[in-house]
């Protein structure tokens, strides 16, 4: 079964571009998700629908943050997203007269509905800035190490 990674690839991307000092091309943001740049811009082009994300043309230009990461949940960029379904499960209609198979399939609607709720609650409890808080020092050791100078303070 293919899996759908676009939320949290997504979300890799945003904690990038907050970080980045300069707009990021569809091509570094590519190499960095491992993916084709082509790819990237229709799938950032949903987040600056949203409102997300900006972006320039030309020379010096890229993809930018236009919205703080601590004023997006993950339940925002899952829906910019367009709600990717969660489970490949779904109902049967095989028979759609037997009265069994419509119980297997309201029992079965039943816990996918609630597995949603629950995964949509969590995703609107959490921010993007969120997901780094736990990991900060790490990061910022990461970067000092990596580029040789400290981090302004409240960059991750």
């Amino acid at each position: 079964m293919r899996t759908d990674s676009r939320l949290p690839r997504v979300l890799h991307a945003l904690l990038h571009l907050e970080q980045a000092e300069e707009p990021l091309t569809s091509e570094q943001i590519g190499k960095m998700l491992n993916t084709n740049p082509s790819l990237v811009r229709r799938t950032m082009a949903g987040l600056r629908e949203a409102g997300f994300v900006g972006s320039t043309r030309g020379h010096g230009g890229g993809w930018v943050l236009e919205r703080p990461l601590n004023e997006i949940t993950l339940a925002d960029v899952y829906a910019a997203l367009g709600s990717p379904e969660l489970f490949s499960l779904g109902r049967s209609g095989d028979a759609p007269a037997c009265l069994l198979e419509r119980a297997a399939n309201r029992a079965t609607s039943a816990a996918l509905d609630a597995a949603r709720e629950t995964f949509q609650a969590e995703l609107e409890r959490v921010t993007v800035a969120d997901l780094v808080r736990p990991h900060a020092r790490e990061i910022r050791e990461h970067q000092e190490k990596r580029t040789g100078k400290v981090p302004e303070a409240g960059g991750q």
